[in-house]
């Protein structure tokens, strides 16, 4: 059974990295920028993987790292992407969010 979170509930997303430097920062902004254009009150910070607090609810990551992530929040929606920038999964948990459905996890 997936592992999902309603929209509603979904106030901060963690997007989580290696280190916390280069493309990932990009991701970061760029997903703020998604987020703002689409009118969604929605916090995103920045972690290195191994930092994710163990009461996270949504984490971004990249695919490699997906299982670090759930090891370090076992009770977290993971979605997982292959590309930094432009990757179709960002496009879709934005939708997601403002159509209020539910978000699913992706790895």
């Amino acid at each position: 059974m997936a592992v999902s979170i309603p929209s509603a509930q979904v106030d901060t997303i963690v997007v989580a990295c290696e280190a916390g430097m280069g493309s990932s920062a990009m991701c970061v902004n760029a997903l703020k920028k998604k987020l703002q254009l689409a009118r969604l009150d929605v916090k995103v910070t920045h972690k290195p993987v191994r930092s994710v607090a163990a009461d996270a609810r949504v984490i971004v990551v990249h695919k490699g790292l997906a299982e670090v992530a759930r090891r370090q929040a076992p009770g977290a929606v993971v979605i997982a992407f292959d590309h930094f920038l432009h990757d179709p999964v960002f496009d879709a948990l934005v939708q997601a969010l403002a159509a209020g459905n539910e978000i699913v996890e992706v790895v």
